[in-house]
């Protein structure tokens, strides 16, 4: 199964991006080979519609669980309707976010805000 995290940086050492949509990075996380590799988010950038194409992007990569400290409620419909499953993600690294989900010490995250619409996020 692949794990995606949004990432300010290419380092499994990092913390988990704020911001979901406009994350410069996600991490996806293999968890039968044990792999990481980063992606870039092109949708970072994007005028609108970021978290939207960010999570467009997420389930493009073949994840099936994506770990957020939080979500709009347009990104969250998009991975949701692909059979995602969205947890919350704690403030530690990528590392011991993944480690903290193995371990089953992460919740689902079920509350979405509306988004930022164009304000940066």
């Amino acid at each position: 199964m692949k794990i995606a995290i949004p990432a300010n940086e290419k380092d499994i050492n990092t913390e988990v991006s704020a911001s979901f949509g406009r994350a410069p990075y996600y991490l996806i996380h293999d968890t039968q080979s044990g792999e990481n590799t980063f992606i870039e988010n092109t949708a970072a950038q994007a005028a609108g519609g970021a978290g939207i194409k960010a999570a467009q992007l997420v389930v493009d990569s073949g994840a099936k669980v994506a770990l957020s400290p939080r979500l709009g409620q347009n990104a969250a419909d998009v991975l949701k309707n692909s059979g995602v499953e969205i947890y919350k993600s704690n403030d530690k690294s990528l590392k011991d976010n993944i480690e903290d989900f193995a371990a089953g010490k992460l919740s689902l995250l079920d509350q979405f805000h509306a988004g930022f619409h164009g304000h940066g996020g």
